[in-house]
């Protein structure tokens, strides 16, 4: 085991990955010699200069285009937008092009592209730098969706998402970026499509995305002697490891899903739709979506905080469950 943060876990599996397969290359934006601002490329470029890893002008639709095109010819193109809010400029690549051109030929193209979208709200970055589109991208057949939590999934996820066939939307949080936890040496992956349990409980499933693991861990460990919170982190949302929420819901009977995207039309309400047809007969009280309010971000630090789910409103949701207030 060794100490790795988030951010070099992205970049040690980028590095990996191009050594294992000559076919896998790395561009868009922030993405340089020198590693970029968010350092996502540190150590790759001693190895692979610039045949292999490559910048690209502001243009998302451009390099986008480019890696659809890669992936028809057989290459398994990496490529990154700065931060999720500019996959907007390149929504017909994504989602017209890139989603759908496996099927459209009849399986005779593969489209190998990982897409590594940067999200997250709390770092003060104002209405188009902090928002979370996850939703929107499952909502479009034939992208998979991966949403890493941990250092451990954001490097097993990559590893999977490169050697993928289909593509693959990355979605990492800038939030996480420079935190370090210990993982295993060694080649190893965590497969698309499976659910965590990270902590057992036997009062009240929790579903948390992404960054809101790390509060309702916390607010499960304030509740602990109170309340039996079992956590699930799906890490993949699509395609989605409903058997585990299921499994989970089934012993409980009580959930709360949480996530930073606004409550209306999130992907939380996808999985309440799920355990309605899969599981109501096990349901003691409806269940919840705390998710973010339905506002662009404000900059001020004290607004943004309102905008999205803090421990405090975690803590009060699943009170608020447990005693059906």
């Amino acid at each position: 085991m060794r100490k790795l943060s988030y951010i070099n876990a992205i970049a040690e599996a980028q590095k990996e990955e191009m050594e294992r397969d000559n076919s896998v290359f790395v561009t868009g934006e922030d993405v340089d010699l020198f590693g970029g601002v968010f350092k996502a490329t540190v150590g790759i470029e001693g190895s692979f200069k610039e045949k292999r890893l490559f910048g690209t002008p502001i243009s998302e639709s451009a390099f986008a285009g480019l890696a659809a095109g890669a992936a028809m010819t057989g290459l398994r193109p990496i490529f990154e937008f700065m931060y999720f809010d500019f996959v907007m400029v390149a929504m017909d690549q994504v989602v017209n092009q890139i989603a759908k051109m496996r099927v459209m030929s009849g399986g005779r193209l593969k489209m190998p592209v990982v897409m590594r979208a940067q999200a997250g709200i709390g770092t003060c970055e104002a209405a188009q730098h902090s928002q979370s589109l996850e939703a929107w991208f499952v909502h479009a057949p034939g992208i998979k969706v991966v949403m890493p939590g941990t250092v451990y999934d954001a490097k097993g996820l990559l590893k999977s998402a490169v050697r993928d066939d289909n593509p693959v939307l990355y979605i990492e949080n800038r939030n996480l970026y420079y935190e370090e936890e210990e993982v295993p040496d060694g080649d190893w992956i965590v497969p698309i499509g499976q659910a965590e349990i990270v902590q057992e409980g036997n009062d009240i499933t929790v579903v948390a995305l992404g960054l809101a693991r790390r509060r309702v861990l916390a607010a499960a460990e304030q509740l602990d002697g109170e309340i039996s919170v079992e956590v699930i982190d799906p890490r993949t949302i699509n395609p989605l490891d409903m058997n585990t929420i299921t499994g989970s819901f089934k012993k409980t009977g009580r959930l709360l899903i949480v996530h930073d995207a606004p409550a209306r039309c999130g992907f939380g309400a996808e999985i309440i739709r799920r355990i309605n047809e899969e599981a109501f007969d096990y349901m003691d009280c409806p269940p919840i979506v705390l998710g973010g309010r339905n506002l662009p971000t404000p900059f001020s630090p004290e607004l943004e905080k309102t905008c999205f789910p803090q421990h405090k409103d975690i803590v009060g949701s699943i009170r608020k469950i447990i005693h059906n207030l």
